[in-house]
């Protein structure tokens, strides 16, 4: 029996904390829960899960995100209710500023699932999920 019972939030370090955080608020309709400028960082949720999105160090020297050379964070895969919304999150992501399409909804493992993967305007690898009928 496992001793924990789910994520409470993720944790991302974000290049530019108002541009993601308006791209979750905005762009996917997310709702903004708090702000602290004393750590810059925004906490979001789409009412099922919630990110913490803290500004990276740009003091600092700051490593792009790749998903096949850095320890950790591979994607983060959000799941829409249906094959429509999934096609309506596509358009509406694509045409979203500085956002970075890797693939449009296609086939997941031969279908029926669909999803999509791209880069939010900060570079967090994002998926798009419709898991069709179990």
């Amino acid at each position: 029996m496992p001793e924990t019972i789910g994520i409470n939030h993720l944790g991302l370090t974000v290049l530019d904390l108002d541009q993601t955080t308006t791209f979750f608020t905005d762009c996917l309709g997310w709702t903004l829960l708090n702000r602290d400028e004393t750590y810059p960082r925004t906490t979001v949720t789409d009412g099922a899960c919630r990110f913490t999105l803290w500004q990276a160090d740009r003091n600092s020297s700051i490593t792009p995100f790749d998903r096949k050379s850095i320890i950790g964070l591979h994607h983060v895969a959000l799941e829409v209710e249906s094959q429509a919304a999934l096609m309506a999150m596509a358009e509406k992501v694509s045409s979203w500023p500085g956002v970075v399409i890797e693939f449009q909804p296609e086939p997941l493992s031969g279908g029926p699932r669909m999803h999509m993967m791209f880069a939010e305007p900060g570079g967090i690898r994002l998926e798009i999920i419709w898991p069709a009928a179990s």
